[in-house]
């Protein structure tokens, strides 16, 4: 099985949008300096920079891979073995299905992947065979970072 999906919905901003976030982390940054942490100011500053320009970067299209080997994204083998447990989300809030894999991997624990294009129910059969389904929820971090829309 093979798919084609974006790594997240991009969320078009205004410039409106950029002058807020810059106002807020210039007051943030001047209220560390007046409470003598000009270290922690000068990082909300980068951070903001950061976040402004994640914010602008519209979203790569990724592919997806299931195959008797395990699954592939982008290129990247993750082996059956390496998978702990996987769950398909049917009824997503924006609509779209997801699927939640749980790695050994140290630096990639978990994957939420979109499902487009192929039926999930599919894809459930397909990991089931091959990996342990539990109940997975979306990470709160994951959550918070698509409601800002990176």
């Amino acid at each position: 099985m093979r798919w084609s999906a974006y790594e997240h919905e991009f969320v078009e901003r205004g410039t409106d949008w950029f002058w807020a976030l810059g106002i807020i982390a210039v007051c943030a940054a001047a209220l560390c300096v007046l409470f003598s942490d000009a270290l922690f100011g000068l990082l909300i500053l980068v951070a903001a920079v950061a976040f402004g320009l994640l914010a602008n970067t519209p979203p790569t299209l990724a592919t997806f891979e299931l195959s008797d080997r395990g699954l592939r994204i982008n290129g990247t083998l993750h082996r059956f073995d390496e998978i702990i447990s996987f769950w398909v989300e049917d009824e997503h809030h924006h609509g779209r299905p997801l699927l939640l894999v749980d790695t050994t991997k140290f630096m990639a624990p978990n994957f939420i992947i979109p499902i487009e294009g192929i039926d999930p129910h599919l894809v459930r059969a397909f990991l089931k065979k091959r990996a342990q389904e539990l109940p997975m929820k979306e990470p709160l971090p994951h959550k918070i970072v698509e409601f800002f829309g990176l």
